[in-house]
């Protein structure tokens, strides 16, 4: 669970860093299951006690926040002065060292069964399965992990949010290809935009939405396409796969035959680690949150005894919290803490930096990437990754 310091703990203190240098530490604290402010106080902890260290190439150094432990920079700032080098270059140079003393664990072997495969669902909407998913697929990413984010709601919020239109009606979707309506040559991937912004540019693209969702339900009761209703997201994105490290689904607010698709996609495959591909929940701290829940265990509970397969519920991510709603939000939080499987990934607190972001259709770990909503991010992330 992650909430927002407390200033009597921890200082935000901000530096110039060169863009490489600031991505290998969110990649490497990534893949070593360490939160960013944490490796840099171990960074700088260590540093304070090694002799002088080589000088880091700061040239075009970009803006880069942390929290410190309350002291902590000041102590920082005196070895600076005592060894004749800016606060910068001591920042710069405590983050080389941790990451020098943190090598890289050894890649993992090739999956047999594609991508892992991360859904984002409930029931109830207004829970902020968006902007849940979006975060997470911008930690991934800017990680290190080729992430490729799908907007299968067909309201469309999320291809919205990001800046992108929405597939044209007429025009080739994720829909047409489950239903196997698409004419020519054309494949998903020719409809994949990439994301552009913050240190996860080159590792994101987006499959935008297309209003025809709408219809889709419907179209696969009826459909002779798929035999198996359950298997026709699977069978459209089989073609991706190979070419990314994790597919991140925002699923509509629905118990229909479309979240029956999204939920199958992210079974445990023969061959695949449980735990590997799944399900995360996010809900709010109000029992409209713990309703919807239910009738969404129940479906993957039926899913799970009609087509013989494990379903993973990697958790659940509580948004949009904010202790000073009171009894009734700290008294659901508890609730949620007591289930223990699934666990709560995190909590992410309600703060305007997710709503400044969508007004300006920007992703939230471009636009205020070390706000305490994107350091939830990285934590779900990171937890769902490890």
């Amino acid at each position: 669970m992650t909430a927002p310091y407390d200033p009597s703990d921890r200082e935000k203190v901000v530096a110039k860093l060169p863009s490489e240098l600031r991505k290998e530490l969110k990649v490497r604290a990534a893949e070593v299951d360490t939160d960013i402010q944490d490796a840099v106080t171990q960074g700088v902890e260590a540093w304070r006690k090694s002799g002088p260290v080589a000088p880091v190439d700061t040239a075009g150094g970009t803006s880069f926040a942390t929290y410190l432990p309350t002291g902590l920079y000041d102590k920082l700032k005196d070895v600076c002065k005592a060894r004749g080098i800016s606060y910068n270059q001591g920042i710069a140079q405590s983050i080389r060292l941790w990451l020098d003393e943190h090598p890289s664990p050894r890649p993992k072997p090739q999956r047999a069964t594609g991508a892992r495969r991360i859904i984002f669902g409930n029931q109830k909407g207004g829970v902020g399965k968006t902007s849940v998913s979006a975060g997470v697929a911008q930690a991934l990413a800017e990680s290190g992990h080729r992430t490729l984010l799908i907007d299968f709601d067909p309201q469309g919020h999320l291809t919205k949010q990001l800046g992108h239109p929405l597939i044209a009606i007429d025009e080739p979707s994720l829909a047409k290809h489950m239903l196997g309506e698409v004419k020519g040559e054309d494949g998903l991937e020719d409809l994949l935009v990439p994301i552009k912004g913050g240190d996860f540019e080159d590792h994101l693209w987006l499959l935008p939405a297309c209003k025809d969702a709408f219809l889709l339900d419907a179209k696969l009761a009826t459909s002779r396409f798929v035999r198996i209703k359950e298997t026709a997201l699977e069978k459209a994105l089989e073609p991706l796969e190979s070419e990314f490290d994790f597919i991140v689904v925002d699923c509509p607010p629905s118990l229909g035959y479309s979240m029956d698709t999204a939920i199958y996609y992210c079974r445990t495959r023969e061959g695949e680690d449980a735990g590997q591909s799944g399900i995360v929940i996010p809900v709010l701290s109000e029992d409209s949150s713990a309703d919807a829940y239910d009738m969404l265990e129940e479906q993957i509970e039926d899913l799970t005894e009609d087509m013989d397969v494990d379903i993973a519920q990697l958790g659940f991510v509580v948004n949009m919290y904010d202790s000073r709603k009171g009894f009734v939000a700290t008294s659901s939080l508890e609730e949620w803490q007591k289930i223990g499987d699934p666990p709560v990934l995190a909590v992410v607190p309600e703060l305007k930096d997710q709503r400044e972001a969508v007004r300006l259709k920007a992703p939230l770990l471009a636009h205020a990437p070390y706000c305490d909503q994107s350091e939830s991010m990285r934590t779900i992330a990171r937890r769902i990754s490890g």
